[in-house]
């Protein structure tokens, strides 16, 4: 399905972004990935302007053209009471900024039926305490597809997916951990690869600027004091 196809994976080295262009690979696609991680294609820093554009430059001299943009870099996460001024914004420009840049740099590339899929987070519609910076940098990728999937309409789709718990060791969970889920699971690098390829894919072809969001339904699920055993405990 994907051979002959170039796909651009950031955050790619590890975890769900390792599981997406893995697939990628297994599908027949050339994959470029860029983390600050070691990896086989490009180390750097997605906050930083220059790298942005050197990566891209790379892409677009040895492939040509890009047929996918997976926007997967994972933000900082800090809360309120301990992000500094510049670590927010290192959370914005990994998690905002970047996607927003890569589509701009590679817009006159894509090549026809092109996609990007922003991985986003559960958190961009709700919090723990002491997470700011990153469910601020989610929430804005998530408004950021539909913003792009209108300015580059006819051209190449842009959808996002918004995960719930995944653990990304592969650990599978018993008791209360899976139990409260109304899947019955936490969920695995896997459940949101096999949702980038499908949105890759011309199965998708009439999808465009939505969110899916994969969480074993979590988001769902209504929580009241006393309800089901679960109660409130402590002070906020």
């Amino acid at each position: 399905m994907f051979e002959n196809k170039v796909a651009v994976v950031t955050g790619g080295a590890k975890g769900i972004g390792k599981a997406i262009a893995e697939e990628f690979r297994k599908a027949g696609a050339t994959v470029c990935v860029i983390d600050l991680l070691p990896n086989d294609y490009y180390v750097g820093d997605l906050a930083n302007q220059a790298v942005l554009e050197n990566f891209a430059a790379k892409v677009i001299a040895g492939c040509g053209h890009v047929d996918y943009l997976v926007n997967n870099a994972l933000p900082l996460m800090k809360g309120i009471d301990a992000c500094t001024y510049e670590e927010f914004n290192y959370a914005l420009q990994v998690g905002v900024t970047a996607p927003f840049y890569l589509a701009k740099l590679f817009a006159p590339h894509f090549a026809p039926g092109a996609a990007i899929v922003n991985i986003s987070s559960s958190r961009d519609r709700m919090s723990q305490p002491q997470t700011e910076s990153y469910t601020a940098a989610k929430g804005g990728i998530s408004a950021l597809t539909h913003a792009l999937a209108v300015s580059l309409r006819g051209r190449v789709r842009v959808n996002s997916i918004s995960p719930g718990w995944i653990d990304t060791d592969y650990t599978v969970y018993e008791g209360p951990d899976a139990d409260q889920q109304p899947a019955g699971r936490v969920g695995n690098p896997m459940d949101i690869a096999n949702m980038v390829l499908y949105l890759c894919s011309d199965k998708a072809g009439f999808i465009t600027g939505e969110n899916i969001c994969i969480d074993g339904g979590m988001t769902h699920q209504m929580i009241y004091h006393n309800d089901f055993g679960w109660t409130l405990g402590g002070s906020l």
